[in-house]
């Protein structure tokens, strides 16, 4: 039996995308079904972050998708700004549209690097080696990696 899980990564105005088939076996690789980003339209934020909502709501809904896997916020060590908040609302809005539609996790990065495995998670992001282990089906682009992190990461524990 598998899954059908995406995770997302709000970074500013974006929202790296990773769909992925998850089978219960956990020495199976992921199947990669979809890596994409979403752009926050331009403009009014309010009618930016209802697209945004509605568009994530709709390709979870179409895809039949059991879980989002949302990567949590974290407090940096410089402070935030402007920016910070802008993704902290868009990834809200995500969080809002998944959970209308299927069972949403948020992931700590600090978190899976302390749970996952025996090393951190930027580690196993400059893995090519366990990339091509762990995943198979589309191609993967490695600024998504991250992303497929958070699909493994919610399968393992």
């Amino acid at each position: 039996m598998s899954v059908r899980c995406v995770a997302f990564v709000v970074s500013g105005a974006s929202v790296l995308v990773v769909d992925a088939e998850v089978s219960d076996d956990k020495a199976e690789p992921v199947v990669i079904m979809a890596d994409a980003t979403w752009t926050l339209q331009k403009g009014d934020a309010s009618a930016a972050y209802s697209v945004m909502h509605q568009r994530c709501a709709d390709y979870l809904r179409e895809n039949k998708v059991d879980l989002a896997v949302v990567k949590a916020s974290a407090v940096g060590a410089q402070g935030g700004g402007l920016s910070l908040l802008k993704s902290a609302e868009l990834r809200g809005v995500v969080i809002s549209a998944a959970a209308s539609v299927c069972d949403v996790k948020q992931l700590a990065k600090g978190v899976v690097s302390k749970t996952y495995g025996s090393r951190k998670v930027d580690e196993y992001l400059a893995d090519d080696a366990f990339w091509n282990a762990q995943t198979t089906g589309g191609n993967l682009r490695r600024m998504s990696r991250e992303a497929a992190m958070y699909v493994i990461a919610a399968r393992a524990g």
